[in-house]
């Protein structure tokens, strides 16, 4: 699984064959169909291992203590570390391998599924953090609109296009910044009216 990330970075999922696996990973070709089965079958569980580190890097970092703000900061930071390192490259190569396999096609959408469940977390305690109300926008819509971001800024900059990322990440702070200015005026989402003498 080590030599299938290397070789989705380096060559994308097309060229690799079972010979040419095997001999990144220094083993015999015969291995990879014996604990494998087929090369999908690899390339499914390296995608399986590979994003279970992320989701779980991406869980801790939103629920850690903190505003909300600072940790919507260190995910588009997070963004170019995966960059770096590759992961993004084996999501998407994996995610066009799919487009044509039905069983890697679900587990594709498992794996979108657990990221999403992290970010719907997030956004709900966002909206308690910032007083909205979730009923004006649904979460679940603005857990679709980050994910679906997110995912076309990867594909943009893995096809050499930025234009407009830099602007459209100033507007998301300046949006931020405004709400943790009003948090003071925020209302408790409790339906009851405060009392004044308190």
């Amino acid at each position: 699984m080590d030599a299938a990330e290397r070789l989705l970075v380096d060559v994308g999922y097309a060229s690799i064959t079972t010979r040419r696996l095997a001999e990144e990973a220094e083993l015999n070709h015969g291995l990879v169909h014996y604990y494998f089965g087929s090369m999908e079958n690899v390339l499914a569980a390296t995608l399986d291992r590979f994003t279970e580190r992320l989701v779980e890097r991406q869980r801790a970092m939103y629920s850690a203590p903190g505003p909300f703000i600072e940790k919507w900061r260190t995910a588009m930071s997070l963004m170019d570390v995966d960059q770096e390192s590759g992961y993004q490259k084996v999501w998407l190569e994996l995610h066009a391998l799919a487009w044509n396999d039905p069983a890697l096609r679900e587990r594709v959408a498992r794996v979108t599924a657990e990221w999403r469940a992290v970010i719907r977390s997030a956004l709900e305690e966002a909206a308690r953090e910032y007083g909205r109300d979730p009923r004006k926008v649904p979460i679940t819509a603005l857990t679709a609109l980050v994910e679906t971001f997110s995912l076309g800024t990867m594909v943009e900059r893995h096809a050499g296009v930025t234009e407009g990322h830099r602007e459209l990440l100033d507007e998301i702070e300046r949006f931020l910044l405004s709400l943790e200015k009003g948090k003071g005026d925020a209302r408790p989402a409790t339906g009851r009216k405060r009392d004044r003498r308190t």
